[in-house]
């Protein structure tokens, strides 16, 4: 078993993200993380969703799967109960989770699957050239809204709290040293784990740009907070002046989805199966 490092998970495909997008500070956070978490590279697997987030699955050189828009999780959480010993993350953006894909959110935090979900929240929807998404701020002028969005923005912190997810936390890509710490407390947090990443996208959204941010967002620990309190996690989550950053909400008292299933006691069910598998006959109707 080696570890993964900074050159073994390198992809030979240059990335294709617009200069000075947000995604580069993921990245970068989520890789440092996976090397300072020392995580086997046999051990890993990232669910991509489609958007411009999922355009990341290019970009790294670890398993992983492309799935269908709003269908992350779902794989998700399929790969984790086929091997439960794997590291499993989610990477999505916030049209891709909180738009087509928001009842698996849900019912993922309810059932306290052990994944964790990595959203890209540019609060546009990027790929497709800049129309209003979930996030989208009441009022902003896109492609899709040109008199102004009339709907209310969703929230997706008391969403996922008032869901019992186990971990909820709020990062933004502009904050590397606090990013790489919160993708590694989500990822060894035993149980379902949201971290919402604030991500600027200079080339669509003019308004939630890195200066703009830079003015509002501000770090939980640094105000003494306490993130087992959840009535103060839904309270915190909804300030809108300025814009908390860091855990919310953490309850390590909760048991993952997989350790409740007896079937699961010794040994994977990709240990249970006997032989290889072969999927020639399923696939013979598509040739």
């Amino acid at each position: 078993m080696s570890n993964i490092t900074l050159q073994s998970i390198q992809s030979p495909i240059a990335s294709t993200w617009c200069p000075g997008c947000g995604n580069f500070g993921i990245i970068g956070a989520m890789k440092q993380a996976f090397v300072q978490l020392g995580i086997p590279e046999e051990d890993l697997v990232i669910i991509y969703g489609v958007g411009c987030s999922g355009n990341m699955a290019d970009f790294n050189r670890v398993y992983g799967f492309h799935s269908l828009h709003g269908r992350a999780i779902p794989n998700a959480i399929g790969v984790k109960l086929a091997n439960h010993k794997l590291k499993v993350i989610v990477i999505a953006g916030e049209g891709d989770t909180y738009g087509e894909g928001l009842n698996h959110l849900l019912a993922a935090a309810r059932g306290n699957h052990d994944i964790t979900v990595l959203v890209h929240n540019n609060q546009t929807y990027s790929l497709t050239t800049g129309q209003s998404s979930p996030t989208t701020m009441k009022g902003t002028n896109t492609k899709s809204t040109p008199d102004g969005l009339v709907e209310e923005p969703l929230n997706p912190l008391t969403m996922a709290i008032s869901a019992h997810a186990g971990f909820v936390a709020r990062g933004y890509a502009g904050n590397m040293a606090q990013l790489i710490n919160l993708v590694k407390e989500a990822i060894q947090h035993d149980g379902f784990s949201l971290l919402d990443v604030l991500q600027p996208c200079p080339t669509f959204n003019k308004i939630n740009t890195y200066q703009w941010f830079q003015q509002r967002v501000y770090d939980l620990d640094k105000k003494n907070y306490q993130p087992s309190d959840k009535k103060l996690a839904w309270e915190t989550a909804q300030e809108e002046e300025k814009i908390p950053t860091g855990v919310f909400y953490k309850d390590i008292s909760k048991v993952s989805y997989h350790k409740h299933l007896s079937q699961l006691d010794k040994k994977t069910l990709l240990e249970q199966r006997s032989g290889e598998v072969s999927l020639k006959k399923p696939l013979k109707a598509f040739v």
